[in-house]
């Protein structure tokens, strides 16, 4: 998948204040189901100068800008590299769908060496990240009603699903409808909605759309249950040299 954004986002990279390590799209546009209003959600991570650490000061470990640009919201929010290397270890999918995301800014060799650690970063926990995010999407969706955090919670329980099946990170949810059997038959026609308003209301009936991520739960949970994924990660070694060897090329 190709960055089809009409951005001029290499700007962005450059403006940063420290060498950025990669940038990517997440949000929406990485979901697959973008709005012509949706805000332009950018994540990455930088890499701050030794000095920056090992003083008095506090190091601005994580940087968050939003900003209009040519009418566009961009958010964008990056973690130095060692912050982010601990949120890798942290059974986190949501770095790790960062980390992968095809939607590319900007990208290193120390990007793709990250990347490359992924499968040994994966473990039956990760089943907990998606279960608890998609439980809150899904209360968003029953106190405002609006499309949004419904296919949220459907993309997150069918993201981990597929995750715990295949050990592979796959947030586009138009592919986990083709990849997940027990994917609704109505989640095609709600990502053309959602594409039409970013913040429209979900036209649906709250008992049926109950139903069915009650059913994706217990889906997940059997997923989880059935895995041959590890209990727990094998590259916490490899991701610290990793982390003390892009530092000492700084």
């Amino acid at each position: 998948m190709t960055l089809t954004l009409d951005l001029d986002l290499s700007a962005v990279v450059a403006e940063q204040p420290d060498p950025l390590l990669f940038a990517t799209v997440s949000g929406a546009h990485l979901y697959g189901f973008p709005s012509r209003d949706s805000d332009v959600d950018l994540r990455g991570a930088h890499l701050l100068p030794v000095d920056a650490l090992i003083g008095l000061r506090e190091p601005e470990e994580t940087r968050s800008r939003m900003w209009d640009r040519d009418g566009v919201e961009m958010d964008l929010v990056t973690h130095d590299l060692r912050k982010f290397a601990r949120l890798m270890l942290r059974r986190n999918g949501y770095v790790l769908e960062q980390l992968t995301s095809p939607l590319v800014a900007h990208t290193t060799d120390t990007h793709a060496e990250m990347v490359s650690l992924v499968p040994d970063l994966l473990t039956r926990h990760h089943a907990h990240h998606y279960r608890g995010f998609a439980g809150t999407q899904w209360r968003l969706f029953e106190s405002s009603g609006e499309l949004k955090p419904l296919l949220y919670t459907y993309r997150a329980l069918l993201t981990g699903i597929h995750l715990m099946r295949s050990a592979e990170v796959q947030a586009h949810l138009p592919t986990l409808v083709g990849e997940v059997p027990e994917a609704p038959a109505r989640l095609p026609d709600l990502v053309v909605a959602k594409t039409a308003a970013e913040h429209g209301r979900a036209e649906v009936v709250v008992e049926d759309v109950r139903a069915e991520t009650q059913a994706l739960h217990a889906v997940l949970d059997e997923a989880q249950a059935s895995s041959e994924l590890p209990e727990s990660v094998r590259v916490h070694d490899a991701l610290h040299d990793l982390v003390v060897r892009a530092r000492l090329k700084a």
